[in-house]
Parts: structure tokens; C-alpha cells; sequence
């Protein structure tokens, strides 16, 4: 299937948005990271608004994405849904920071919960029995790495109180070894997932009676063309481990932190990529 950039960059940027809402409502629940607070918000609305930014460029007639909402249904509509309850957390929480320089606890938990929430609308929008790579719970798993790892290494930038670096530590470990996890969960997910596509029947092209209309393995992550993206992203991935631990043992958060994001959203966009090109249908042999 063809690389759809735009839906790649829209997913990784609502769900590191999302993310970095998530786990700064759980700093702010445990009361850490006060400090940070104010500029996550900011970049978790802005994360989310590259997002919405980019997936205009996936229409050729964005003005028509409007007559898809009136549908509870549809995927577009779930995730719309989802980015406003999480625009209006992030105004709720950036006013009461401007008021009294701390988020209420029921605030907190609101956004974890519209955080992680939001992450979920995105995975099951690609939720498909016709496009076995895609339809997996690993799929929506390896969002919650990535996004949740990026949110971690990005709160981690911003905060500079020298109290919560074993915190940054846990936090940042925890979302990054779950990213590496559920990363290889996932490719191991497409890969196999190439088997569905022997299940089905398949017909031969009447003008090449011995050639398949399509061969299965070029839906492999480790097929010519985009192995080089898989393995970028467990590599990444890895790495995002790596740089955690050297965090601790650092305590230069201002640095893995960052690097740690950096490797996330990377990692994210070309397993992304991996995803859209292992998304043959089942349906492609009739």
C-alpha cells in the first residue's frame, strides 16, 4: 500500500500530544514537575495541532471532511472527538496554571484518562479485518509506546527540578521499554500477518497463468524498500532505553530527555510507515 505521509505525521503528533498530556497529568497528580507544567501543556496542544495540520494534506477536498462528522461510526469523527475533549483538558488545566500555578487533581486524572484515551481513538481508526498487518491490539500498543515515551522525554526537557530526576528515571525507563516491546510486538505482528494473505484463494492473472496477481511477502516489514525503516525503528527504539539509563546516571535530563523524544517520534513515523506499506487487504486477490 501506498505510504500515506500525511495520516503517518497526523497519528505520531496527536499521539506524542496526547502522550505528553498523559504523563504530565501524572506528575501533576503525584504533585512533581511543577515547573514543567506550564510549557508541556503548550506543546501537547501544539503537538496536536501538527496533527490536525498535517491530515488536511491527506484531502484533496478537506472542505468534505466536514460531511463525515454527522457519523458516530467513523473513524475521522471518533478522532475529532477525541482531539477537542483533549484541547478543552489542555485549557482547563493551562488555566488553572495561570491561576494558581498547580492542576487541580480531578484535572490530573481527566487527562490522563482524555490522554490515553485519545491514543486509542487513533489505533482503532485502523482497526480493519480486511487488513490483517493492521487489525492487531499490538497495533495500538506500539501508539502508547511511542506516544507515552515521547511525552515522558519531553516533560523530562522542560523540567528542571533536581527533586524529580529518579522520577524522570522511572517514568522515562517504564514508557521506553514498553515502546521497544511493543515496537517488535508489532513488526512480529506484520510479519505474520503476511500468511492471512495464502488463506484466501488467491486467482492467477488469466495473461500469466503461472504468476500470482500478488505476492505476499511484499507485505513483510522486512520487505525490500522499507526494511531499512523497520529496523530504524527498533533501533530507535532501543536506543530511547539506552538513553533513559543515561539519564540516571547523568542526571542531563535536559539532554535524554530531549533525545529520548526525538527517537520516539522518529521511531513512530517510520514504523508508521511500515504499517501503511504491510496494509495489503485480503481482499486484494479478488
Amino acid at each position: 500500500m501506498e505510504l500515506q505521509w500525511p495520516l503517518i505525521l497526523f497519528t505520531t503528533f496527536v499521539c506524542a500530544g496526547a502522550g505528553l498530556l498523559a504523563v504530565q497529568s501524572l506528575y501533576a497528580l503525584l504533585g512533581k514537575g511543577k515547573k514543567a507544567q506550564l510549557p508541556a501543556i503548550i506543546t501537547s496542544v501544539v503537538l496536536v495541532a501538527i496533527g490536525g495540520i498535517c491530515v488536511f494534506f491527506h484531502l484533496q477536498h478537506w472542505e468534505r471532511i466536514f460531511n463525515g462528522f454527522g457519523h458516530l461510526s467513523s473513524g475521522i469523527t471518533q478522532e475529532l472527538i477525541a482531539v477537542v475533549l483533549l484541547v478543552i483538558v489542555a485549557v482547563i488545566i493551562f488555566i488553572q496554571l495561570r491561576r494558581n500555578d498547580e492542576v487541580a487533581k480531578w484535572a490530573a486524572i481527566v487527562g490522563i484518562i482524555v490522554g490515553l484515551g485519545t491514543i486509542l481513538v487513533c489505533g482503532l481508526s485502523y482497526m480493519m479485518p480486511s487488513r490483517p498487518a493492521w487489525n492487531s491490539g499490538m497495533q495500538i500498543l506500539s501508539l502508547y509506546g511511542f506516544g507515552l515515551a515521547a511525552g515522558a522525554g519531553l516533560f523530562a526537557f522542560f523540567d528542571g527540578d533536581e527533586a524529580d530526576n529518579a522520577f524522570h528515571f522511572i517514568v522515562t525507563l517504564a514508557t521506553t521499554v514498553l515502546g521497544a516491546v511493543f515496537v517488535g510486538g508489532f513488526v512480529g505482528t506484520m510479519n505474520s500477518a503476511t500468511s492471512k494473505f495464502t488463506d484466501v484463494g488467491y486467482y492467477f492473472d488469466p495473461n500469466h497463468p503461472t504468476i500470482a496477481v500478488a505476492n505476499a511477502a511484499n507485505y513483510s516489514p522486512f520487505a525490500a524498500g522499507v526494511a531499512g525503516y523497520t529496523w530504524g525503528a527498533i533501533i530507535l527504539a532501543i536506543v530511547a532505553v539506552i538513553l533513559a539509563v543515561v539519564g540516571k546516571v547523568t542526571k542531563k535530563w535536559k539532554i535524554c530527555g530531549c533525545l529520548i523524544a526525538v527517537c520516539a517520534i522518529i521511531a513512530a513515523i517510520l514504523l508508521r510507515a511500515v504499517f501503511f506499506s504491510a496494509g495489503g487487504s485480503v481482499y486484494m486477490f479478488f
